[in-house]
């Protein structure tokens, strides 16, 4: 596939879900991004979606359509979990003006996130660890497809600052479960439909109440 048809598959995607389409700048990062996936995965599991077809509709147009339902006052953003950078690197190249911290605890997929950072030019940081390890609160905190969901959800609300969101990309059908791991500091006031999938949510929890010190 050219990377005109790429651009053009991944517009199609996000129009058809009432996204605008990406600028020609913003297009040219996630054909690059692409490539980066492709490439490695040849050689390394970092997706178990093997085509282009199925990481642009499921990967790339359900992480831009987080990145856009993304509320305005984030300015920090921890990617849980990150993998191959769902949803973080589209967060950081559809929302440049938010810090993105790729967390991910295998070290071959921290080399690639390195790697794509670099390559793309973000300012995003990797941290090569359990995100658990991390001393600071952030803004948002997202949740992407992570091994033992609701183990991670419960660990991943202890990083959302107070005031802050957690954004869990889940299914209808999954989410009560999810928002019971949150605990009950969460609220849960809105959801936003993700391309690639009539049943893929993102559901923003919002912290709000005073984190407890130990």
């Amino acid at each position: 596939m050219s990377s005109e048809t790429v651009v053009s598959r991944l517009n199609a995607l996000l129009q058809q879900a009432g996204i605008d389409a990406l600028n020609s700048q913003i297009a040219t990062g996630f054909e690059i991004y692409l490539s980066l996936i492709l490439r490695w995965n040849a050689r390394l599991n970092l997706t178990s979606l093997r085509t282009e077809d199925t990481i642009i509709s499921r990967h790339l147009a359900e992480s831009i359509a987080l990145a856009r339902a993304i509320s305005s006052d984030v300015k920090t953003l921890l990617d849980f979990g990150s993998g191959a950078g769902f949803p973080g690197i589209p967060i950081a190249l559809c929302r440049p003006e938010i810090a993105v911290t790729l967390a991910e605890s295998q070290g071959k997929k921290a080399a690639f996130l390195q790697e794509a950072v670099r390559t793309l030019g973000i300012a995003a940081k990797v941290h090569s660890g359990r995100a658990e390890t991390l001393q600071s609160a952030f803004d948002c905190v997202t949740l992407r497809a992570v091994d033992k969901m609701p183990q991670a959800v419960r660990a991943a609300a202890r990083l959302v600052a107070p005031g802050g969101w957690l954004a869990l990309m889940t299914t209808n059908a999954g989410l009560a479960n999810l928002q019971v791991a949150a605990g009950k500091e969460f609220s849960w006031p809105r959801t936003a439909p993700l391309s690639g999938s009539t049943d893929c949510i993102v559901a923003f929890g919002q912290h709000h109440s005073a984190r407890q010190t130990t």
